[in-house]
């Protein structure tokens, strides 16, 4: 059941409208007259009971193009809106009303990817793809390694600070419906996919989307408050034979710091900058060390006294630094299963750097290549210590992760007639996941090119059945999971999807006549949030 397409004009707000940091609408000048920029991307969202109300905050990723067609992507600032649902007898939904959720308090939002609810139901969102800190001093950064969303949403090129995105962020939704934000400074600056909260209110797992990505942990030093706690960098160490498909390893620590959002957010305030806290070189040097990570081969050197701004502010490099294994590939959702105390992990494309190769200069993993990703395992368990040799303060500290069988991609040698490159009975590009709980049961939304139509998938842990639930118009991703085991007296499956017909079909001949067909039927401006509705658990 759609509850709202993009662009689609609720009690006169426009649903995933790019406003500047006034709440003015963005213009794109490539249409003749000028038309507001709205996204075709709704991400993650979260629907929550406040009161006696239903609200939902959904965020929107990015805009694809303009009118013109040029990319877009990156170029301008993301946004977020609040809906209130009503819910009928039968459980169905419908907006009732939707307004713009203000964020000029955090200097906007930048790239927001999926999200999660805590426990404490607030909507934790995310912040993708964090600009390269040393491009942007240097002039050099284009694309997401520029602040050109930020600077769009300021209508400037000066008041934006590069270390002021990359983050997860929090919005608090009260009974009046009234909202704040705030980022999460002490959780760390890299690719965030989404954050999600462990059942003791305190730890906490993340995505780190991209190529050659970290894996980190964060527990907080007070339940239900992620404004102060100390960040983790995992270290893998591989139990399985490099060609075998059930990926196994076991998982150590490496405290990166401890900090307060506070303490961070100063550290931005003051304008630190790369050159502050490290120094590099353009070969093998003494004194350097040689890393490789999402912002590519890099040799560095940590200045004095910059632990504590390179912990926080340059997370990746920092965990490099320290010996954390930077090798993961696309890592998207993460989900927890509180009953068996374990994490699943998609990892949407398992190459890269996952792969063995001689010119990493570490290569921890060494996993066969499989471009149609797996979701993984993470097992959890408490009295733990890090590689120092000190407790960690948490009872769900992950000691290993091992690839599920039965939730890994197939790449298949030769296309199928639709132009499927990837077994369309097996998950592909796995990015969304959300476990409940009730129906012991986890579901899997795809971000793929390898299936024409992205599907949904869902996993139940205990029988082992693999289901397809859902699938999602020709070159959509499937985004906006959320499992609500009951809200009202009914049970929904929250699914959105983003970029309808984007890069449709495009290893065919465009005169293919269903390349025709589709082009021509699918309005690629029109992304839809919605919902399956299904049985509450008993």
């Amino acid at each position: 059941t759609t509850l709202m397409n993009t662009g689609d004009v609720i009690g006169g707000t426009t649903v995933g409208a790019i406003l500047d940091v006034n709440q003015n609408p963005i213009m794109d000048t490539t249409a003749t007259p000028a038309i507001p920029f709205v996204s075709d991307t709704p991400d993650g969202q979260s629907v929550m009971q406040i009161g006696n109300a239903i609200r939902m905050v959904s965020q929107f990723e990015y805009v694809t193009a303009d009118s013109s067609g040029a990319s877009r992507y990156g170029i301008l600032p993301a946004m977020m809106n609040l809906s209130t649902l009503t819910q009928d007898s039968n459980g169905v939904l419908s907006v009732s009303s939707i307004k713009n959720i203000d964020t000029k308090d955090v200097g906007g939002l930048w790239i927001t990817c999926a999200a999660s609810m805590t426990p404490w139901t607030t909507h934790l969102g995310s912040e993708e793809y964090e600009p390269d800190a040393n491009k942007v001093e240097q002039g050099t950064g284009t694309g997401t390694d520029s602040l050109g969303g930020p600077n769009a949403y300021f209508g400037d090129t000066t008041t934006a600070n590069v270390y002021n995105y990359g983050y997860i962020h929090e919005t608090t939704v009260d009974s009046s419906g009234n909202t704040a934000v705030k980022k999460h400074y002490s959780m760390g600056r890299f690719s965030h996919e989404l954050a999600a909260v462990m059942p003791d209110n305190k730890t906490v797992y993340f995505g780190d989307d991209g190529s050659y990505t970290m894996l980190f942990m964060y527990v907080a030093d007070t339940a239900g408050n992620l404004s102060t706690g100390t960040l983790y960098a995992a270290k893998w160490s591989q139990t399985s034979d490099s060609t075998d498909r059930a990926v196994k390893a076991n998982l150590s620590w490496i405290k990166l710091g401890h900090a307060t959002d506070a303490a961070v957010k100063q550290l931005i305030t003051d304008k630190i900058k790369f050159s502050d806290i490290f120094e590099t070189a353009s070969s093998t040097t003494g004194g350097y060390t040689k890393i490789k990570t999402y912002k590519g081969t890099e040799y560095l050197k940590l200045k004095s006294g910059m632990e504590f701004a390179a912990a926080f502010l340059e997370s990746r490099r920092y965990g490099a630094l320290l010996g954390a294994t930077s090798e993961f590939n696309k890592m998207e959702g993460v989900t927890v299963n509180a009953k068996d105390k374990k994490v699943y992990m998609a990892i949407s494309n398992m190459s890269g750097g996952m792969a063995t190769s001689s010119s990493d200069p570490v290569d921890d993993i060494h996993a066969p290549v499989e471009k149609a990703g797996a979701v993984f395992e993470l097992g959890l368990t408490g009295t733990q210590k890090d590689t120092s040799n000190t407790t960690i303060a948490s009872e769900y500290v992950a000691t290993t992760m091992n690839a599920i069988t039965a939730l890994t991609g197939q790449t298949v040698s030769v296309k199928d007639v639709f132009g499927n490159s990837a077994d369309v009975n097996k998950v592909a590009n796995p990015d969304n996941l959300k476990f409940s709980e009730k129906m012991r049961t986890l579901f899997i939304g795809e971000d793929s090119g390898m299936h024409i139509n992205n599907f949904v998938w869902a996993y139940n842990v205990d029988t082992k059945k693999f289901s397809r639930i859902l699938s999602n118009t020709a070159g959509a991703e499937a985004t906006g999971l959320q499992a609500i085991d009951e809200l009202g007296g009914h049970g929904y499956i929250m699914s959105s999807i983003q970029h309808p017909g984007d890069a449709l079909l495009v290893d065919w001949d465009a005169s293919n006549s269903i390349v025709q067909s589709l082009n021509s039927t699918i309005n690629k401006k029109k992304a839809s949030i919605g919902y399956m509705k299904i049985p509450v658990m008993r």
